[in-house]
């Protein structure tokens, strides 16, 4: 088994040989970034090899979290990720559609991530897999939508990360279902390059918007930050 299929972070491992997608910045960002203060009882939708389960349940010694994941390969990688860690007790995954899950699930969760899907249109991969992870063939933004609010508590937080004019659409996609971005963090990979992704928080009630931005490397080199280093220092083994 190479080395790129076995990440290693402080207090959890993530074998991701079998996984469609592999552990990255977009994740390691929301898992970091998510207010997990009052999840007691989470969902992760689309789990995938399980990383951002495992960094909520990190910083949260009382949650417990639920993933769902519809790729079969993915849902039994994630499964042993979370039998291997310290917190296999607090872990659960489900092998579903979140469309199924959320028909059959009462939800009230406190807390629910995603990392969802953002391609509509454009050549697809010849890997379907592939397909069905990156493109909105199998979980549209609509049905991610409204299976978050029914399955999200009344003072529940929703937290998703997308590229800036994905997240965009998707702030005022939400507003039609009744979810309102209150927190919102820009992401830049260097200090004066555009805005690469968004960090966005939702909740069925609308209050203020918190803006802020985060930047990943330094503009003369490729060290990473202080902002991110602080955000992350959590997981990163060199760190």
């Amino acid at each position: 088994m190479t080395d790129n299929q076995i990440f290693k972070f402080k207090k959890f491992t993530v074998d991701q040989s079998n996984c469609t997608m592999k552990v990255g910045t977009d994740g390691i960002l929301l898992g970091a970034w998510c207010d997990v203060k009052r999840a007691k009882k989470a969902l992760d939708i689309g789990t995938g090899s399980g990383l951002i389960s495992l960094m909520i349940v990190q910083r949260n010694e009382a949650a417990i979290i639920d993933g769902v994941e519809i790729d079969e390969t993915s849902y039994n990688q994630a499964k042993r990720n979370f039998m291997d860690s310290d917190w296999h007790k607090r872990l659960n995954i489900v092998n579903s559609s979140i469309q199924d899950f959320s028909a059959e699930s009462k939800g009230n969760y406190n807390l629910i991530v995603c990392n969802p899907p953002f391609f509509s249109g454009g050549t697809l991969s010849s890997y379907q897999n592939k397909n069905y992870v990156r493109h909105t063939i199998k979980l549209s933004h609509q049905d991610l939508l409204k299976s978050a609010r029914k399955l999200l508590s009344s003072k529940g937080i929703f937290c998703v990360i997308l590229p800036l004019i994905e997240g965009l659409r998707f702030v005022e996609m939400a507003e039609t279902y009744g979810m309102y971005c209150n927190r919102k963090t820009s992401v830049f990979s260097k200090k004066g390059r555009p805005v690469e992704r968004l960090l966005l928080e939702f909740s069925k009630e609308k209050k203020d918007l918190l803006e802020d931005n985060l930047v990943i490397y330094k503009k003369e080199n490729d060290e990473w930050t202080l902002d991110f280093i602080q955000l992350t220092r959590e997981f990163y083994l060199k760190m």
